[in-house]
């Protein structure tokens, strides 16, 4: 039953909050305020006390410096939750820092959520249970690709075909989308944390040097490219020299970096051409003509654009902004949650058991 008085005063005592909760990042939308935290979706533990001892950027500043004692945890693996306790603890933490902002709203708040595209209803229960577990009043639960293609103004309820590539940390989801639903859709655990992989073990084959994880991720944001570059492009790594044991600097070049992801960029290509040769003529013809959408923070690798415009000679755009999209997304349904129930994922109550 549902009492108008009663939801009037929660909208006017509680906060509603739009999260895009990410392998790499977590980002938060609040209503009124904009994005408010963008933060990594890390944690630093005690393994003495079992404590979190720092959560997102400071936990992060950590990476490959810790004592014995400490440990690195990242609670979300490809997207979903892998550490139930420990993604409770971050959504809790950024969930009181955005209580903060107002402290005269004093009721729990309501949560739209983004989960990737076609992961299992256990998953989305675990996601539901882990919010409200936080501190969330009321659960609502969006796949991302709907939720970055709403944050990007694309027109999805129109009978028009539009096809998202949202690429994140841990998965990459391509989805087709018209009439307000996904036409078609696949999810890829491949994204920016497997290029990440794949820098570490090319440097370790060729230029016998381990590699951090981080030093892995500012190679490939300082000189990544998929595509030619007008002049070529270096950056010194510093690892340790397995040979000997000691530390040891090299010279990396762009083309070092596309021949390490090459083959994960060629099975994302891959998977998009799967995508649109299952979707229906006529949706292929609206795409050719609207062209792909690239969002996520795997958009602004250098060079994918004109990669997959080549391959499919389809013209393809990156969004403005692509690693705040999905969170905009959430922000936007959170703004008219009554005229976006239809893209909501159903309620807990509704799914099979």
């Amino acid at each position: 039953m549902r009492f108008p008085g009663l939801d009037r005063l929660y909208r006017l005592f509680s906060h509603d909050v739009g999260i895009d909760l990410g392998t790499a990042n977590t980002l938060v939308y609040v209503k009124g305020h904009g994005i408010v935290i963008v933060e990594p979706s890390i944690v630093a533990v005690n393994t003495k006390t079992g404590r979190l001892v720092a959560i997102g950027a400071d936990a992060k500043q950590m990476v490959g410096r810790t004592p014995a004692h400490l440990e690195i945890v990242r609670p979300l693996v490809d997207g979903v939750i892998s550490n139930f306790e420990v993604t409770e603890e971050i959504l809790a933490y950024f969930l009181k820092r955005v209580a903060r902002l107002e402290p005269r709203k004093f009721f729990r708040p309501q949560v739209v959520i983004g989960v990737p595209s076609g992961i299992t209803n256990v998953e989305v229960r675990a996601v539901r249970d882990a919010t409200r577990q936080a501190g969330a009043r009321a659960v609502h639960v969006v796949e991302e690709p709907m939720a970055a293609a709403i944050g990007i103004r694309l027109a999805v309820r129109e009978p028009v075909g539009n096809l998202i590539v949202d690429i994140g940390g841990g998965t990459a989801d391509i989805a087709v989308i018209s009439l307000g639903g996904i036409v078609r859709s696949k999810n890829l655990r491949l994204a920016g944390d497997r290029l990440n992989r794949d820098i570490i073990a090319y440097v370790r084959d060729e230029f016998k040097i381990l590699l951090g994880e981080k030093t892995a991720e500012e190679v490939k944001i300082a000189i990544g490219s998929v595509w030619k570059q007008p002049a070529p492009l270096e950056a010194t790594i510093r690892g340790r020299d397995l040979v000997t044991g000691l530390p040891k600097e090299a010279v990396i070049t762009d083309a070092d970096v596309k021949e390490a992801i090459g083959l994960s960029v060629s099975s994302l290509v891959e998977a998009v051409k799967e995508v649109l040769e299952s979707t229906p003529p006529e949706v292929v013809s609206d795409i050719m003509h609207q062209g792909i959408i690239l969002a996520g923070g795997g958009a602004l690798l250098g060079g994918l654009g004109e990669l997959l415009a080549h391959e499919l000679k389809i013209p393809v755009t990156i969004a403005d902004d692509p690693l705040t999209a999905v969170v905009r997304g959430a922000g936007i349904i959170l703004e008219n949650l009554e005229a976006h129930r239809d893209i909501l994922l159903p309620d807990e109550d509704e799914l099979p058991r």
